[in-house]
């Protein structure tokens, strides 16, 4: 049972950063590939219809971290609760951004809209990267499995380490390429040629950007996401949107694999001393509370993946860039 929510939590992990991962990249994109409002309008309307169903994957996570692995959860939250709360904050700002965009007729209305969804997205980006860079070099956990620190620098101290600043770049990386390919394949006219255009460029950037976090982590899924960064670039160029978008899932969704069983049955390393490090069996939930979320989740969880499924297939068309003669 212990494995089993392992995987599931690490598959709500995934699912959040990539499907929340193109989203943050076309919020973050818009402002700079549309050089006009009715081009930056289209670019956000290929996100509209997904971006508030893609953020129930982040309360499953979390939700699913809490209810089987409450331990880990309590470690997690009460060291990082700052950057937790930043995260939270730039959510709302960026959920306010989407849906007042359009409730003002005012090009200048729109424009500080963008520049919210922009400046928002981008801070959502680095401060999960950071996060997910901590979560592979580790906290000052000591033997009574509590986090050594007091203030302010308990909260923060953990995120101007080199392995935070290394996952907020390749972070970063990752969620411009995925926002680049997914407007290459949603999306018609110029904002598309600017797009592919990124998506080359981008791959080349996230390639080198996930290099290092294999090499620092010694992670292989990490160096495989690498090589698929590179080929997303390439088929993005040769007009391949459709598989350039699937590679660059497959390597972010690689990279947060890759980040949550970088230390096998460890899933928070001690940096003071390895005996002190969290693992899945310390962590976990009873057998009895395992069981009983169990059945919520046979019973939750599939309705979930059809809903989304469906949703994607009914707002599949491009959106059109482009003036159209009425």
């Amino acid at each position: 049972m212990i494995t089993f929510w392992f995987a599931i939590l690490v598959l709500a992990w995934v699912l959040y950063f990539v499907l929340e991962g193109f989203d943050f990249g076309v919020g973050l994109l818009a402002p700079f590939l549309g050089r006009d409002e009715h081009e930056r309008g289209a670019a956000i309307r290929t996100i509209g219809p997904f971006w508030d169903g893609n953020e129930v994957w982040l309360v499953a996570a979390i939700g699913v971290t809490f209810a089987a692995f409450p331990d880990w959860y309590a470690v997690l939250l009460s060291a990082l609760y700052l950057p937790m709360v930043g995260i939270l904050l730039l959510l709302a700002v960026r959920g306010a951004a989407l849906e007042f965009r359009g409730k003002h007729d005012s090009p200048a209305w729109r424009r500080r809209c963008d520049r919210l969804l922009a400046g928002s997205s981008a801070g959502v980006v680095l401060l999960w990267g950071a996060q997910l860079g901590v979560f592979v070099h580790g906290l000052r956990i000591d033997a009574d499995g509590v986090v050594i620190g007091n203030g302010l620098g308990r909260s923060l101290a953990p995120l101007l380490t080199p392995a935070a600043g290394l996952g907020a770049l390749a972070a970063l990386l990752g969620t411009v390429l995925l926002g680049a390919t997914f407007l290459a394949l949603r999306t018609t006219g110029p904002v598309r040629r600017r797009a592919v255009a990124l998506a080359r460029h981008g791959g080349n950037a996230g390639t080198v950007g996930l290099l290092l976090a294999g090499i620092a982590t010694g992670s292989r899924l990490a160096l495989v996401a690498a090589v698929l960064c590179l080929i997303a670039g390439m088929l993005a160029r040769q007009g391949r949107e459709g598989v350039a978008f699937a590679a660059t899932a497959l390597g972010v969704a690689g990279s947060v694999v890759a980040v949550f069983t970088a230390h096998g049955a460890v899933v928070l390393r001690s940096t003071l001393d390895p005996r002190w490090s969290l693992t899945r069996e310390a962590a976990a939930a009873s057998p009895s509370a395992l069981k009983l979320i169990t059945v919520a989740g046979v019973l939750i969880l599939p309705g979930v993946l059809a809903y989304q499924a469906w949703s994607y297939w009914v707002f599949r068309r491009r959106v059109a860039s482009e003036r159209v003669p009425s």
